[in-house]
């Protein structure tokens, strides 16, 4: 499935509607950006940092879990960093593209659940995530998610025109 590019101009019910698009948006380029790329190509390193393409996506998952269920909404997780193994991201030879795939649909759900359920000027529990900082807004956690989402599927372009695959959206 592709989604269109929310364009500005598009009319939206809600601030939190703009940011539900936006997140929906990037999670599909995303997935089709890894689908684009080799097996082989999703689990090497083109980069001097060392991480892969496969590993990017668990990455990003466990971000929208970090921020808006264990730090907006305080909840209890049992491993926040789950997707790090020894200060890097980590995804075990197991670990499939469809799985990781459905691993991110399943947080997208969780998510959209956590923004519909909540004010964007609500401001979060106090949590571990915040690392002793007041909790910050949903609005502001949002806005973050958005930028890192952004930033990294920037750095999966450059993997991927390396690979010889498409860039860009």
């Amino acid at each position: 499935m592709t989604i269109p590019f929310p364009e500005p101009t598009a009319p939206a019910g809600s601030r939190a509607e703009v940011f539900s698009r936006y997140l929906e948006y990037f999670r599909d380029r995303l997935a089709a950006k890894l689908r684009g790329l080799s097996e082989q190509e999703r689990r090497h390193s083109r980069l001097l940092s060392g991480w892969t393409p496969i590993e990017l996506l668990k990455h990003l998952t466990f971000v929208e879990m970090r921020w808006l269920e264990w730090g907006f909404e305080g909840r209890t997780i049992a491993d926040p960093w789950g997707d790090q193994r020894d200060g890097r991201w980590h995804v075990a030879p197991e670990e499939s593209l469809d799985g990781l795939l459905a691993a991110l649909d399943a947080q997208a759900r969780r998510s959209d659940t956590v923004i519909a359920a909540h004010d964007l000027d609500e401001v979060g529990q106090p949590s571990g995530r915040w690392n002793g900082a007041p909790p910050a807004t949903l609005e502001r956690v949002l806005f973050h998610l958005l930028q890192e989402y952004a930033r990294h599927l920037g750095h999966l372009d450059i993997v991927g025109e390396l690979a010889g695959a498409g860039t860009g959206e």
